[in-house]
C-alpha cells in the first residue's frame, strides 16, 4: 500500500507538470485558486497549522480578518505551485518581467568582485523563481532542498530546479552538506538557503515575531567559516494593478553585521537573530505569502508540562 501511494503521489505531480503547463494561463491560476479554496473549505491539518502561525504572528485580527488571511494564504501558495509546474516553459524575458528587486546593489557589488554571498530566506513567495531569476542574472546559484518522500518525487523535484540552471545539493543522504557547501563558495555564487525552518535538529533559538523559533544555523555557520557576506532574503507577490497577474519582488535585506566579540556560536545567534529580525517583518507585511504549513515555533514543538508532570519534576 505504502509503494501504492508513491506511485500516485509521482503520478499526480507529473500529471501536474504536464496538465498544467497546457492550459492558458489564466485558467491555470483559476483553477489553483479553486484548489486553494476547497483545501481551505476542508480544513485539514495543513490549514489548520497555517492558522495557527498567522494568528502568532498577526495576533491584532479577529476571526473573520483570520479566515480570509488564511485563504489568501492557501491561494499564494497554491499559486507558487502553479507557477512551479509552468515555470520550465518560462523565457528569460518572461521570468524577468515578472520579478522585481529591491537592495540588490550591495549582493551585485559583491559578486562582481569575484565574492561569493550567502542568502538567509524563508518561506515566503515564490523562491524557485527568484532562485531562476537570480542565476541568470546575478550569478550560479547552488542550495540545498529537502529530501522529499517519496524518493521519485524528490527526483522531479531535482530534475526541475537542475532544469532552471540552480546546482542542488541533497539536505540529507548526500554526505557532509556543509562542508559541499563551503566547497561551493570559492568564487561567486549565490547560495540562497531555506532557513526560518530547523531540520536538522541543531538549530539556533531566536526570536520571531515576539515568540520563540529555531532556526537553520547553516547560513550563519558559512558566513563565519568562510568570511562571506549573508544577506536576509525576503520574497513576496504584488498583484499588477487592474490585472489578475502578481509579480515576484525580492528584496534583499541589510548585510548582516558580524559580531566583533564572542565565541563562534554567540556570533552566529546574533547574526541569526538579525536576519530572524528582517524576515519577521517581512512576513508581518506580507503574512499570506508566508508558506508556513508546519510547526515553526517552539510552543507548539515542545510539550507543555500538564500537573501531574509538574508534581513529578518537583518531588
Amino acid at each position: 500500500m505504502s509503494r501504492l501511494g508513491d506511485l500516485l503521489a509521482v503520478s499526480g505531480f507529473r500529471l501536474g507538470w504536464g496538465t498544467v503547463r497546457r492550459l492558458p494561463e489564466r485558467a491555470a491560476y483559476a483553477a489553483f485558486d479553486r484548489v486553494a479554496d476547497l483545501t481551505v473549505a476542508r480544513g485539514g491539518k495543513g490549514v489548520q497549522r497555517l492558522r495557527s502561525n498567522y494568528a502568532k504572528v498577526r495576533p491584532e485580527l479577529d476571526g473573520d480578518a483570520l479566515d480570509a488571511l488564511v485563504r489568501a494564504g492557501m491561494r499564494s501558495y497554491m499559486r507558487y505551485y502553479c507557477e512551479a509546474f509552468r515555470l520550465p516553459d518560462r523565457s528569460r524575458a518572461g521570468i524577468e518581467a515578472q520579478v522585481v528587486v529591491e537592495g540588490d546593489a550591495p549582493v551585485r557589488a559583491e559578486l562582481a568582485a569575484g565574492r561569493p554571498v550567502v542568502c538567509f530566506l524563508g518561506h515566503l513567495g515564490n523562491w524557485d523563481i527568484a532562485g531562476a531569476w537570480g542565476t541568470r542574472a546575478l550569478a550560479p546559484v547552488v542550495t540545498v532542498a529537502e529530501r522529499l518522500e517519496p524518493e521519485e518525487v524528490y527526483a522531479e523535484f531535482l530534475q526541475f530546479r537542475e532544469s532552471l540552471g540552480m546546482t542542488i545539493l541533497p539536505l540529507t543522504g548526500g554526505g557532509d552538506v556543509f562542508a559541499q557547501l563551503r566547497g561551493h563558495l570559492a568564487g561567486p555564487v549565490l547560495m540562497p538557503l531555506l532557513a526560518d525552518r530547523d531540520l536538522t535538529a541543531r538549530g539556533i533559538e531566536v526570536d520571531l515575531c515576539g515568540h520563540r523559533s529555531k532556526m537553520a544555523a547553516g547560513p550563519a555557520a558559512l558566513a563565519l567559516a568562510s568570511g562571506v557576506a549573508l544577506f536576509p532574503v525576503s520574497i513576496h507577490y504584488r498583484r499588477v494593478p487592474g490585472s489578475w497577474r502578481h509579480r515576484v519582488v525580492i528584496t534583499f535585506h541589510d548585510r548582516v553585521e558580524v559580531p566583533a566579540t564572542g565565541t563562534t556560536r554567540a556570533k552566529a545567534v546574533a547574526m541569526t537573530q538579525q536576519c530572524a529580525d528582517a524576515l519577521g517583518a517581512a512576513i508581518v507585511e506580507h503574512t499570506a505569502d508566508w508558506h508556513m504549513l508546519q510547526r515553526v515555533f517552539l510552543e507548539d514543538l515542545e510539550p507543555r508540562p500538564t500537573a501531574d508532570t509538574a508534581v513529578e519534576a518537583a518531588s
